[in-house]
């Protein structure tokens, strides 16, 4: 049987390393331990190490060293031209003081539950003193910067700095968007009625310069045939005259003979009668004229 003394030997050792295991603690690299006395700050403890607290007295309070994420719920923010923006942001924060976090906020939970308030609050400050255009460019690098900036010193209070704030996305309202895409459409419309108009414009002038040109080429076509045709007729004449004058009486009989061939074309044209008259001078047999019919034939 196990001695009295030997028993209580052992239930003083169970209880010496109980105490052991409950008087110290590790701190790892990415955390920060605060050391609560009777529930009340003690020390805070950033030095990854092995550590020592008074067992029954002592409880700790770790938090993380690391960046946080936190991911916040889609806003409507109104910028500066009264355009509501529906924003989807997210934040990068740290615990930089234990102390002052675990007196305002207590947890993680409870930051969680105000920074909400403190990033929304950053953003409709600075988007509200802009435009929509100026949200949409590449300047929303630096408003974003702006707004990270006014979130920090609105959350230094909590124990924490806040590195970044983004915007994931930035939508407009669908009431909004519909009256945009309206407007778009309105826009469009109207520049494509100018461009027809302009068009229309472009092609009626081009047609009238044609049709100008049309008729200078025609009238100068006109007038140079007319030229032609009376340096032609010119050239005709003088022939004429020339031929006239070298023989007159044989002139006089080809130009009969073309006027009696113009004047009989039919070839069942036939005349009775006497050759009298100047038309039938030169089928008048000397002596008197002669009764014989003649034909276009």
């Amino acid at each position: 049987m196990t001695s009295p003394r030997l028993l209580i030997s052992l239930v003083l050792l169970g209880v010496i390393l109980l105490a052991a295991s409950a008087s110290f603690f590790t701190v790892r690299e990415n955390r920060q331990v605060l050391v609560l006395r009777f529930g009340e700050p003690n020390r805070v403890i950033t030095t990854p190490g092995l550590n020592f607290k008074i067992p029954f007295m002592d409880t700790i309070e770790v938090f993380e060293k690391r960046l946080l994420s936190f991911d916040g719920e889609p806003q409507e923010i109104p910028t500066v031209d009264q355009k509501q923006l529906v924003v989807d942001s997210y934040a990068k924060y740290q615990i930089v003081d234990a102390l002052r976090f675990f007196q305002t906020v207590g947890s993680d939970a409870g930051m969680r539950a105000r920074l909400p308030n403190i990033i929304n609050s950053a953003l409709r400050q600075v988007l509200g003193d802009v435009p929509l255009s100026r949200v949409l460019t590449a300047e929303r690098e630096a408003l974003m910067a702006q707004s990270t900036a006014l979130a920090n010193r609105n959350a230094q209070e909590f124990g924490i700095k806040i590195t970044d704030v983004r915007m994931k996305r930035v939508d407009l309202p669908e009431q909004n968007s519909n009256a945009v895409f309206r407007r778009m459409q309105t826009q469009r419309e109207q520049e494509a009625r100018k461009f027809r108009a302009e068009g229309d414009k472009e092609s009626r002038t081009i047609r009238a310069d044609a049709d100008r040109q049309q008729r200078i080429i025609i009238a100068d076509a006109r007038k140079d045939a007319e030229i032609l045709r009376g340096e032609g007729d010119a050239q005709a004449q003088a022939i004429y005259n020339s031929a006239y004058s070298r023989d007159p009486e044989f002139f006089d009989f080809w130009r009969s003979m073309q006027a009696m061939e113009r004047g009989l074309t039919s070839q069942t044209t036939t005349y009775v009668g006497p050759p009298a008259g100047d038309f039938f001078r030169f089928f008048a047999e000397e002596g008197g004229p002669t009764a014989r019919p003649i034909s276009a034939n």
